[in-house]
């Protein structure tokens, strides 16, 4: 069994130790106010900070609040599958057996223990078509060339994502944003490679980008995003109903994030490791 730990530090969405993306998981975190989450998150200084909680609804394994420098999100991808993760760890048991039930801002998500974990999307808050003059604002403040934009859409299930569909792979990934012009920017961008073209098997390539108010990044590999834009492209015809997405080539990270779409729900998964553990003294 894994030793007890007030904190983990766990790798998501990658294979490959320290190539995905870093979370922090604090446990028992019940004793924590608001603004200790807040300062402790803006410390750690990683796009999301976890910490878990006895859940108040009976249907929840547990609760958790997900936490950026920039304050609270109701859901986020990679910090569903490394809360879960280190829950389990941890010796957390599921009510139900192969599934973690999560209780977020979002409402009660379920985590697949099948293989690697994997999330039930939520329902998308926002979809749809953008303002045409919002998305051209977008594409220009990114670095884009208009003419590889196929289509844009909400595809928002928490943190608030507008969607970008680009002709190639490389365009995604010649994305230059310029940070000056990106406040308030939060965008995916996503471009499918054709049926073998990748020994890997990977089908697409997905990029993110988000301002928080306090500064201007790029994700590692984001699941949230990955969520949405599959609920967006899936039923469009653009990306099959399982496939593996991409995402942090231009970091030098080799996320990988899986997608399957199963009588109408999309499971996103990918792998999770613990890197660190410590106590928490503080």
């Amino acid at each position: 069994m894994a030793p007890m730990a007030a904190v983990r530090f766990v790798d998501v969405f990658s294979e490959s130790t320290c190539r995905g993306n870093a979370l922090a998981v604090f446990h028992d975190a019940d004793d924590l106010s608001d603004e200790q989450m807040a300062a402790i998150a803006r410390w750690t200084n990683l796009s999301e900070t976890t910490f878990l909680l006895a859940p108040s609804d009976p249907g929840a394994d547990y609760r958790v609040r997900i936490w950026t420098t920039g304050g609270e999100l109701p859901f986020a991808g990679h910090p569903t599958l490394g809360s879960a993760h280190a829950w389990l760890e941890a010796g957390g048991i599921p009510a139900s057996d192969g599934v973690v039930v999560q209780q977020c801002g979002a409402g009660l998500v379920e985590v697949r223990r099948a293989g690697r974990l994997a999330f039930a999307a939520p329902p998308l808050t926002r979809s749809g078509p953008v303002d045409p003059a919002e998305a051209a604002s977008v594409v220009d403040a990114l670095g884009l060339h208009p003419d590889d934009v196929l289509d844009a859409a909400w595809v928002d299930n928490g943190p608030g994502w507008l969607g970008v569909l680009l002709r190639t792979p490389d365009a995604v990934l010649a994305a230059a944003p310029d940070p000056g012009r990106c406040a308030g920017v939060k965008a995916g961008l996503v471009a499918a490679y054709p049926p073998g073209a990748r020994k890997d098997g990977v089908r697409a390539e997905v990029r993110a980008f988000y301002s928080d108010g306090r500064e201007f990044a790029e994700d590692p590999v984001t699941g949230s995003l990955n969520a949405g834009l599959a609920q967006w492209l899936v039923p469009a015809g653009r990306l099959p109903q399982h496939y593996v997405a991409a995402q942090g080539t231009a970091l030098d990270r080799v996320g990988r994030v899986h997608v399957d779409v199963v009588d109408g729900t999309t499971w996103v998964g990918g792998a999770t490791r613990t890197v660190v553990t410590g106590e928490r003294t503080a």
